[in-house]
């Protein structure tokens, strides 16, 4: 038979599952944000997105011993280790790609392209990680202040009336009009505690809200960081969404720049985008926000920065 988990088991159980929940829930938003034009048929879009979350670059290269028949390119985009010698942009010139299933093979700076993930050449893991640990806390406190609400009355006894207590209780949730109790009942021996857990769901989900659109801007996700009921004219918008645009720029263009190397060496014409995330239409980004008035303004603003 199996042991029964304990509350601190139960507990710590629920912390991981809603941690990873939060830590999925973010890596799938980063890796499905670029868009990926004319990559040849080889290369696996999602696993060089990927790669580059987890491990902040990924090397590109051809192996023409991989091609089977006309069909086959032979590129590939795979992991890599980056090593000594360096040109004077700190860029490593040997590359070793390599895979899971065994394959290997050196490379250098004249025959393969490195992707990074950013400018800083880092991964996304440890950002999206702090960002999943604070999320699933806030969660889990939230649930707690919650569950407190049930049981506000913390009753004081001795053991021998726990049994009758209970009972008692039971007829109380059950909104019995009257309540009996046993006449060798000592009341001198029980003792009300009120709990009074104060309820603070609301400013706290307010609060996970606010970190879940802080997540959202450093992905580049556009988000509304900012309660507000009155409305928002073109400056504010453009201001609230300065930070979600900007955070864009260091990881797409690391990716430009790289698609920019390889059509150069192996005369391919890859493009990549940032996909739009929010209600566009003809490229402009339609805001849409209560007046206070009970009416509803919507402000267009054309963007093709990010485009």
């Amino acid at each position: 038979m199996a042991r029964k988990k304990t509350f601190f088991e139960e507990s710590a159980t629920n912390n991981n599952l809603t941690y990873w929940q939060y830590f999925n829930r973010l890596l799938e938003l980063s890796i499905s944000m670029f868009e990926w034009i004319n990559l040849p048929d080889s290369i696996d879009k999602r696993f060089l997105e990927l790669t580059l979350f987890s491990e902040g670059k990924a090397l590109f290269f051809e192996d023409k011993d991989l091609i089977v028949n006309t069909s086959d390119s032979g590129y590939l985009a795979l992991q890599c280790t980056a090593t000594a010698p360096f040109n004077v942009y700190r860029i490593p010139l040997r590359r070793r790609a390599y895979s899971v299933n065994g394959y290997q093979r050196e490379l250098s700076d004249k025959d393969s392209v490195i992707i990074w993930n950013n400018y800083l050449h880092k991964s996304s893991y440890l950002d999206v990680l702090q960002f999943s640990k604070r999320l699933y806390n806030l969660d889990r406190i939230i649930d707690v202040n919650a569950n407190a609400q049930k049981t506000p009355v913390l009753i004081t006894c001795s053991e021998q009336q726990k049994l009758t207590m209970k009972n008692i209780y039971m007829q109380m949730d059950g909104n019995a009009p009257v309540i009996f109790g046993d006449k060798n009942l000592d009341l001198n021996d029980i003792k009300a505690l009120k709990t009074d857990a104060p309820y603070v769901c609301d400013k706290l989900y307010q609060l996970k809200t606010q970190i879940w659109n802080e997540a959202l801007t450093y992905l580049g996700i556009s988000n509304t960081n900012v309660t507000k009921k009155e409305r928002m004219i073109s400056d504010e918008v453009i201001r609230n969404m300065g930070g979600v645009i900007a955070s864009r720029y260091s990881r797409l263009e690391s990716r430009r720049e790289a698609a920019e190397q390889i059509n150069r060496m192996f005369g391919l014409n890859i493009e990549v985008n940032y996909r739009d995330d929010f209600r566009e239409a003809d490229d402009e980004i339609m805001y849409e926000g209560d007046s206070g008035e009970g009416s509803t303004k919507i402000t267009m603003v054309h963007d093709e920065r990010t485009r």
